[in-house]
């Protein structure tokens, strides 16, 4: 069984000849044949380099050098349409998905299973980070109504079918956790170990998980269903408390109005129909990039030595 190793490269030129040494050995000792798809994201170091020489000493290496960074979701996406195996194995190239624990997923997955995420019990991670991660995982939840037991990660094992769903995607906000959970719901999780990062830090700032977070947009109706609930609820408030008032100033002619509540009532509403707008905006933004065929990446070189023939 031919199994796809697909790593998305960020600044890695000291680690990622080491973390395919390992993930090779351990493919090699469990009797999974294999290749690797390497996919520099825009580093300027010698990630690539690195990369190239790896594909010089085994022709089932293929390295991708992206023209700059486009993120790392968009990076597993180049690497995926490079991939020939019945299995595609996804990992980083940070020792944190550690080699070791890559045979225990694909292991897992022989039992027809579709896809099979990595689970741990604790993070070796900042506090600030893990928690982030657990409000990512409990909004997505929510948003796109993936199923409650199931943990996502970028360590994961899936098979072809759900490779060929995933690459139909064209859009230029990819999430690939949000493509691979609309593609199946045969899903299902493995527990890991979850090691220190080898080196370095993550290449993740506030803002860019901010963005990442917000590709739920691409996958989710929730956000304008809620902003036309809560504009109803705060229409029909707005006549009750006018029906309040009116009654008010009937028993109480000399009632005078409020100017802090009234104001404070003002900026709120003001407040919420601005977030709400921006939300619609948001939503009309990343349709018009679509249509005007905004790229998920661009490649640069791409090195391939494979057989043309499968």
């Amino acid at each position: 069984m031919l199994v796809s190793v697909v790593i998305p490269c960020y600044y890695s030129e000291k680690m990622i000849g080491t973390v395919v040494e390992q993930t090779r050995a351990e493919l090699e000792a469990a009797g999974y044949d294999y290749e690797f798809i390497l996919v520099n994201d825009g580093s300027t170091d010698g990630t690539f380099a690195a990369i190239s020489a790896l594909c010089a000493d085994d022709d089932r290496i293929v390295g991708i050098n992206c023209a700059k960074n486009s993120g790392q979701h968009n990076a597993i996406m180049a690497g995926l349409r490079q991939t020939r195996g019945d299995l595609i194995l996804l990992m980083d190239d940070d020792m944190q998905t550690h080699p070791s624990q890559c045979v225990k997923l694909l292991d897992a997955a022989q039992d027809g299973t579709d896809i099979v995420f990595a689970c741990w019990d604790e993070h070796k991670e900042a506090w600030w980070r893990e928690l982030g991660s657990k409000f990512t995982i409990w909004s997505m939840r929510v948003l796109t109504d993936r199923p409650k037991e199931i943990y996502s990660s970028n360590f994961a094992v899936f098979r072809r079918h759900i490779r060929d769903e995933v690459v139909r995607y064209q859009g230029p906000y990819v999430y690939i956790q949000g493509l691979l959970f609309r593609a199946t719901a045969n899903i299902k999780n493995e527990k890991v170990t979850h090691y220190e990062r080898a080196q370095g830090t993550s290449g993740y700032s506030l803002k860019s998980l901010i963005r990442l977070w917000s590709t739920v947009l691409n996958f989710s109706m929730v956000p304008l269903r809620l902003a036309a609930v809560v504009g109803a609820v705060l229409g029909v408030a707005g006549l009750v408390a006018a029906l309040v008032i009116f009654v008010m100033r009937l028993v109480d002619p000399g009632m005078q109005a409020g100017w802090p509540s009234l104001m404070a009532t003002v900026l709120t509403c003001s407040g919420l129909i601005i977030l709400f707008l921006g939300i619609i905006g948001e939503y009309l933004g990343r349709m018009f990039m679509t249509i005007n065929n905004a790229p998920q990446y661009v490649l640069k070189e791409t090195i391939d030595h494979r057989a043309t023939t499968e």
